[in-house]
């Protein structure tokens, strides 16, 4: 398991859409992502692989007919690829969630 010592206050928010923001620090072939979604965030499509553990607050995912909620302290996968795309919505007023991603 890969360990991190970091301190994300150094780190500037990036804001990729509304809604969203995140921080990213990356390390060899990999980086982590430290993103913040608020209820301003639309609806969405994830078509990303993810692996992620959630800090705070809650949200749902839409998959082939299925909803799963995801709240603080739960991990999540969002597999890659383009029949894999999940509807994502955030059901707080703000979710935190850590992304370890492959570069």
């Amino acid at each position: 398991m890969l360990q991190y010592k970091i301190n994300f206050d150094e780190i500037e928010w990036e804001k990729p859409f509304e809604g969203v923001k995140c921080k990213i620090y990356k390390q060899g072939d990999k980086q982590l992502r430290l993103v913040e979604y608020s209820k301003g965030m639309p609806p969405h499509w994830c078509e990303k692989g993810h692996y992620g553990y959630i800090l705070d607050g809650k949200f749902e995912i839409e998959y082939q007919n299925e909803k799963i909620i995801y709240q603080a302290g739960d991990g999540v996968f969002i597999p890659d690829g383009e029949k894999h795309k999940h509807r994502a919505k955030v059901l707080s007023d703000f979710v935190k969630v850590i992304f370890v991603e492959n570069v």
